[in-house]
């Protein structure tokens, strides 16, 4: 039995296809990468790593790094590569990568020696996540904007310092805790100063009272007791403002005028004009982790993971040390 003429098309054309597909996918072009396995010896990987990490060479580095955690993950070299990785990943930048490696770190060798500056990347690494590169040089403040992630890295630098309060790095993690909580304290006056617009007292009050109770040492603490003042005021409560407004009077007197009145605008003056003048940076270049070296330093013997990641500050060569000495003396 014969098919008609317009099947006998169709087939004819459906069997051309299947055989152009056949041949695309069976070209000799076109090869699949396959893993080999590792190239070289597990030593070799951490060694190459190594110089790239001395050369700044980090792509290379964490290439190198990637692969030795890949291939022995039980090797001798598998946790110092893990925490070298680290390193690498946040100088390229990497805020997100470095966050799951320090997690992943803290979470396999909990015991490790070394895993307080796994804890103090991951607090660092949080808080550069919140700025980039065009809006950390302008008047927008950080705490004007998202603060979720400098709220982790708070909360970091406490796990930090409640672990390890020994640890070399747990000034510098009080430091950034301190730089923080100016931030979050800006935060919430930001906050405050747009219900005040909107006429919503209360809701203003709460924010200048988060202020007082959780960030009570930061500079918003003059506005938060304008504010708070203010807010009871408009809001009929005269006692519970004139209370606040006798503690501006012991503390902040240019804040209160001649009639007895709170002066909320030379507040809100008083809490921000080092901070407007400074572009919301006073203070960035001493917490900020990208410090420059001394390039005029004689370069050292191969230097530790601790005194890389603290720029030279800390557990320097034998070389170096004595050299600073004899200079002291």
């Amino acid at each position: 039995m014969s098919l008609p003429r317009y099947k006998i098309t169709v087939l004819a054309l459906s069997l051309g296809v299947a055989s152009a597909f056949v041949g695309c996918s069976s070209n000799p072009s076109k090869k699949e990468v396959v893993d080999k396995g590792p190239q070289s010896s597990e030593q070799v990987y951490f060694e190459k790593a190594l110089k790239s990490l001395e050369r700044n060479q980090y792509t290379d580095a964490v290439k190198s790094l990637e692969a030795l955690d890949t291939y022995f993950p039980t090797g001798q070299y598998t946790q110092q590569a893990q925490l070298e990785l680290l390193y690498a990943k946040f100088k390229q930048k990497d805020y997100e990568g470095t966050i799951a490696l320090a997690d992943r770190f803290i979470r396999l060798n909990p015991q490790h020696p070394n895993v307080d500056y796994a804890y103090y990347v991951r607090g660092v690494a949080n808080m550069e996540m919140n700025y980039d590169s065009l809006i950390r040089y302008t008047s927008l403040k950080q705490a004007h904007r998202d603060v979720s992630y400098i709220k982790v890295a708070y909360q970091n630098f406490v796990d930090l310092i409640r672990r390890f309060p020994s640890s070399q790095y747990s000034v510098d993690a009080a430091q950034r805790m301190k730089y923080i909580g100016q931030e979050l304290a800006e935060s919430e006056m930001n906050a405050a100063r747009f219900n005040i617009q909107r006429k919503a007292w209360l809701a203003a009050a709460e924010r200048a009272r988060w202020v007082l109770e959780y960030y009570p040492q930061t500079p918003q603490t003059p506005e938060a007791l304008a504010t708070l003042a203010y807010s009871y005021q408009q809001l009929g409560d005269k006692a519970t403002s004139q209370q606040y407004i006798e503690i501006l009077k012991l503390n902040y007197p240019n804040l209160v005028k001649s009639n007895g009145e709170v002066n909320l605008r030379a507040a809100r003056k008083e809490g921000s004009w080092v901070n407007r003048a400074t572009l919301g940076l006073l203070g960035r270049e001493s917490q900020h982790i990208e410090v420059e070296n001394n390039e005029t330093q004689i370069e050292p013997p191969r230097r530790s993971l601790t005194n890389r990641l603290s720029f030279g500050l800390f557990d320097k060569p034998e070389t170096e040390q004595s050299s600073e000495e004899d200079a002291a003396n």
